[in-house]
């Protein structure tokens, strides 16, 4: 975007997320920079609605003037029918997490990948990348599953509670990044015996979906295991992790640089991601 804004109104259309501190993130950026920056939620859940309102939602946001909206949980693929553009990214991905409200359009992007990416080089940098297990096929972790193997993993095992789903994204990284990249798992102990990280992409370990994606026996020292939930930030998945003394990445990066990412699109303004980093862990 090349004109930058002085005044943004954004929100965030995602079931259940009173515990979100993307709208704080968002704030105190825009403060930072001296923007007049309003970020609101649009929780499903309170709302009594389900995916089938986003019509409506995505209409009401235009005519009320929005910037734009991050999407979450369950909508980031049920949103992409009502765009008129997507990101390079986003198509590639088959899941949205921002729509920029411009000109009269909708275009759709994917921050979650390269938040995912730039979380993980940091937080967890050296690890070993051979063979890595991903539970959960949905919206992020499509994108997740692209952060994985660009950042160079070498093989991926989907697992997800529709198996359909794990091999329908396994199908669309294996023509992405070539043949036998990414493979629907079906016996996760088998899986997890061989592998050197862990990725929850679930909504598992929520605070209103507690439990853990992964047994905790299947779980040991040698390996790294990443979280994208967090709220909370310590989940159980990774108490159990840390316990055994893995290396572990909390939900907490993926969250920031994603915002980050959003914060530019939103506003034309480059943000500062320290200042985001150091906000987030003020909470």
């Amino acid at each position: 975007m090349s004109s930058a804004t002085s005044s943004i109104l954004a929100g965030l259309i995602g079931a259940g997320i009173q515990g979100s501190r993307t709208p704080a993130m968002h704030e105190r950026e825009g403060d930072a920079q001296g923007l007049r920056y309003l970020y609101r939620l649009i929780d499903l859940d309170q709302l009594g609605l389900d995916s089938g309102a986003l019509p409506e939602l995505l209409g009401a946001a235009e005519r009320m003037g929005f910037t734009g909206l991050n999407i979450t949980f369950p909508c980031k693929q049920a949103i992409i029918p009502l765009l008129d553009e997507l990101s390079d990214e986003a198509r590639g991905i088959g899941a949205v997490n921002t729509v920029v409200l411009k000109d009269g359009k909708r275009v759709g992007h994917n921050t979650d990948c390269l938040g995912f990416a730039e979380g993980l080089r940091r937080g967890l940098p050296g690890v070993a990348r051979q063979r890595v297990v991903q539970m959960g096929a949905g919206g992020a972790g499509a994108a997740v599953a692209h952060a994985l193997l660009s950042e160079g993993v070498e093989q991926l095992s989907l697992f997800d509670v529709e198996p359909a789903r794990a091999q329908a994204l396994a199908d669309n990284l294996n023509q992405h990044f070539g043949a036998g990249r990414a493979l629907a798992g079906s016996d996760l102990a088998a899986a997890m015996a061989v592998a050197d990280g862990l990725v929850n992409t679930t909504p598992m370990g929520m605070a209103k979906l507690p439990g853990t994606p992964v047994p905790k026996a299947l779980l040991r020292p040698a390996l790294w295991v990443a979280e994208i939930v967090y709220f909370p930030l310590e989940t159980e998945l990774l108490r159990d992790a840390r316990a055994l003394g893995c290396q572990t990445l909390d939900g907490g990066n993926m969250a920031v640089f994603q915002a980050v990412k959003a914060f530019e699109l939103f506003s034309g303004r480059q943000a500062d991601a320290q200042r985001m980093l150091a906000h987030f862990a003020s909470f």
